[in-house]
């Protein structure tokens, strides 16, 4: 259990590390673009959190 659960960590750190420096040139109006779009996917988690809270209590 311990070993597949280190294996699939380790794999997972490749893959961040693999894809850690763009292979694209993005241009200041995309790099906008997209973290507008983190910004707006963190709110809406935000407000699902929220809601979840409300209705629990």
């Amino acid at each position: 259990m311990a070993s597949s659960l280190y294996r699939l960590v380790r794999k997972i750190r490749e893959i961040n590390h693999r894809y850690s420096k763009p292979h694209i040139v993005m241009s200041r109006g995309v790099k906008l673009a997209l973290m507008a779009l983190r910004v707006y996917l963190l709110l809406l988690v935000g407000l699902f959190v929220y809601k979840f809270i409300l209705i629990l209590s």
